[in-house]
């Protein structure tokens, strides 16, 4: 969530940037200001009363002592008990309408980002040209299935629509995309964090996509326990509540992670014609990168996060781009997000492999994550960063189109062919 005071600070300010990401919270922000005047008032009544009653009962010795009447005084101590437990009452339902718009306001995006939507993003850099052709080329499923690599059919005969089986050498190529990945940010010193892919509700909430975005992942009814469960859409959603309502020393940060996880989505909607395949469903495999960092330490995290997301494509020998989202198309918890994108040549255009993301402190004051400043001795909130490294649902099927030769055979990509045995090509058995 964001910080009440900027909202206090300048309300107006707060309202112009919602509007720049597209987002209406001009009567969510009146609201809260004004609940947060109430419960400030009523803490202070309270406050003032339980004074009252202290006071009052240090007397009652005292008057009792000395032989007066201290029936009066008995009376207020039971108005006050009575009207404190009111204010109490009307405090808890002040402070849980507070709680849940806190909750349902989005990020702020950056001040540098366009305003609007996703029409509005900006490319910021090209790699390497895009791939041509001297032979009318396959699409990514044809060729899956004249190779054996994926069953379509079978996926769908097990799990429903939007999902598919890898069965040999597309499992084995599947697998080398996912230690390549691993391997690499070893190699940059991340640590390794193998995560439950089932997650409570809180860490959803943690990480900003509850309570708006509750309906948009596979719940889990258990009858043993009546805590909400879900399947985890993204590792993020984990990585974020690693430390929550924990504070820790400043020394130890930046905390740098990845893991592998099969992430779930429900993907609502109806696909495109040029989204066959493996481009869109509902479980895929992503290896994420996340980061808890200082605030001053924020930017640069982030920019180490985008390299390192370009580097992994780079070492697969893709053209891509660099895009700088508009504030519109970032997602409701971040502040600024960078997409790489690569060409799928079936789907005409560039398609997003990489999403990296700086909540800024966001995430942070929603799980109560906070850091102790050696030179203050006070805690603050850390900065939480994340970013796709890298999901393979779209890189697989770039892979596999981009790679292909005119005897539809694939070319095993370098950086890959030390986890196949050295296979260089995949051929038609």
């Amino acid at each position: 969530m964001i910080d009440i005071k900027r909202i206090k600070d300048n309300p107006e300010a707060v309202k112009a940037r919602y509007r720049a990401k597209e987002v209406d919270c001009d009567e969510a922000v009146d609201r809260i200001l004004e609940l947060d005047a109430a419960r400030r008032a009523a803490i202070a009544e309270t406050e003032a009363m339980k004074a009252e009653q202290n006071k009052v009962s240090k007397q009652i010795p005292q008057l009792k002592k000395a032989g007066e009447d201290v029936a009066p005084i008995f009376a207020r101590m039971g108005e006050l008990k009575t009207a404190i437990a009111a204010n109490d009452e009307k405090l808890g339902i002040i402070e849980a309408e507070y709680r849940t718009l806190m909750l349902s306001l989005p990020n702020l995006p950056d001040a540098d980002l366009t305003p609007g939507g996703k029409e509005n993003n900006e490319p910021l850099r090209y790699y390497g040209e895009p791939h041509k052709f001297d032979f009318e080329p396959k699409h990514h499923v044809d060729l899956c299935t004249d190779l054996g690599l994926i069953d379509y059919e079978r996926g769908v005969k097990l799990a429903g629509s939007g999902f598919w089986l890898y069965k040999g050498m597309g499992a084995r190529l599947e697998w080398a995309l996912l230690n390549y990945f691993m391997d690499c940010h070893l190699a940059d010193g991340y640590e390794m964090v193998m995560l439950p892919h089932m997650l409570e509700y809180k860490c959803g909430e943690t990480a900003g996509q509850f309570p708006k975005f509750a309906d948009e992942v596979y719940k889990i009814e258990n009858p043993t326990d009546d805590r909400m469960h879900f399947m985890l859409p993204t590792a993020e959603t984990a990585l974020a509540s690693l430390y929550r309502d924990e504070i820790l020393p400043e020394s130890m940060l930046p905390r740098k992670f990845f893991a592998y996880t099969p992430c779930f989505r429900r993907e609502a909607g109806s696909h495109r014609a040029d989204e066959r395949g493996m481009v869109r469903g509902h479980q895929f495999n992503k290896i994420e990168m996340f980061q808890y960092t200082l605030p001053e330490k924020s930017d640069e995290a982030f920019e180490e996060l985008v390299t390192k997301a370009e580097n992994l494509v780079k070492g697969l020998g893709f053209h891509f781009r660099t895009v700088k989202l508009a504030a519109g198309d970032c997602s409701a918890s971040m502040a600024r997000t960078y997409d790489i994108e690569i060409q799928i040549p079936s789907m005409n255009g560039y398609k997003e492999v990489s999403s990296v993301s700086n909540a800024r402190d966001y995430q942070a004051r929603r799980g109560n994550i906070r850091f102790r400043r050696e030179a203050t001795g006070k805690p603050e909130f850390v900065h939480t960063l994340n970013g796709s490294g890298l999901a393979t649902s779209r890189i697989f099927p770039a892979m596999v189109e981009q790679n292909q030769r005119a005897d539809g055979s694939i070319v095993v990509p370098e950086v890959l062919r030390k986890y196949l045995g050295g296979i260089e090509v995949i051929e038609k058995k």
